[in-house]
């Protein structure tokens, strides 16, 4: 059983069958279950969530295609939250009891007129082996990828940058996103430390006023992949100054090895490597750009309990 999700079109048979066996309608919520059992999706499947989190991508999916079939005249709100089949709909089952065709699938998506376009072929049933393509994905989730893409590309800006600047600056680099995620009372509280000398420390966090607790941090610029002798060494940086709590951060990655030690002392040494150190520089806004704040409407349901 494959983990891959239907994309919208791959759930307008099951949901116009649910629809066909509660001709006096069936409530949103009702449906997807249902839906879910007539297309055997696995346990996986239904656990899957949409790029944001936000939502069960079944569900979602479901959704999408409760509104292509309700723009192809084949569904239709009978109340509030609830939603049965038209005499279109009825009618489209009948004459397809082996299930609708591509070619219904690819009427229903044009009449649509969110998904495809007339020169398009609808992918439903094509390889699992295939990407999804845009057509395939409803509009919150092309946000979701499109999104992602940015992110993945400024990722690796960010990384060309850092292999560019100096060791120094680095460092001060890395404090200054450990602030913005909330460490140290304040910005004084994080101080670099790094040099000659430095015993494997490049900065120290200071977490409380008193001085009493602190996470001290080594910042290495790397091409190749750091091992578990470098762990071992800011390890042993830490038993020399009876330190608690240490994070080592990279621009690479680190073996097996590696990430297996500090494992084994989980409480002292948290590893941070390059995708993870781009990923929370984006997320919390440190040497990015925040251009543009996108508001995407949603219906509020609530707003018509009462109507």
């Amino acid at each position: 059983m494959t983990d891959r999700i239907p994309p919208p079109r791959g759930f307008l048979d099951a949901v116009l069958h649910v629809l066909a066996a509660h001709p006096d309608g069936i409530r949103r919520k009702q449906i997807h279950e249902p839906v879910a059992d007539r297309m055997d999706l696995s346990p996986e499947q239904r656990a899957i969530r949409l790029p944001s989190g936000a939502h069960l991508a079944y569900r979602h999916r479901i959704g999408w295609a409760i509104t292509m079939l309700k723009r192809a005249g084949l569904a239709q709100s009978v109340a509030h939250g609830v939603w049965g089949i038209t005499a279109d709909g009825v009618k489209l089952v009948g004459d397809r009891p082996s299930g609708l065709t591509k070619d219904d699938i690819r009427d229903i998506a044009r009449a649509s007129r969110e998904f495809g376009n007339e020169s398009e072929t609808p992918t439903f049933g094509d390889s699992e082996a295939d990407e999804p393509t845009a057509t395939d994905l409803t509009p919150d989730e092309q946000i979701d990828r499109a999104v992602n893409v940015i992110r993945r590309g400024l990722a690796r800006d960010l990384l060309d940058h850092i292999a560019q600047c100096s060791p120094d600056f680095f460092e001060t680099l890395v404090l200054d996103l450990l602030h913005a995620m909330g460490y140290g009372t304040d910005r004084e509280a994080l101080q670099r430390v790094g040099g000659s000398g430095d015993g494997g420390i490049d900065g120290v966090i200071t977490l409380d006023k008193l001085g009493l607790e602190k996470v001290y941090v080594q910042a290495k610029r790397w091409k190749g992949t750091v091992g578990r002798p470098e762990i071992q060494g800011f390890y042993g940086a830490l038993a020399g100054r009876r330190a608690r709590k240490g994070v080592f951060i990279t621009t690479s990655s680190y073996s097996r090895e590696a990430t297996e030690f500090a494992d084994s002392v989980s409480d002292s040494i948290v590893l941070v490597d390059g995708t993870r150190l781009a990923q929370l520089m984006i997320d919390h806004g440190v040497g990015v750009h925040r251009n543009r704040t996108v508001h995407i409407p949603t219906l509020d349901s609530d707003y018509f309990d009462d109507a």
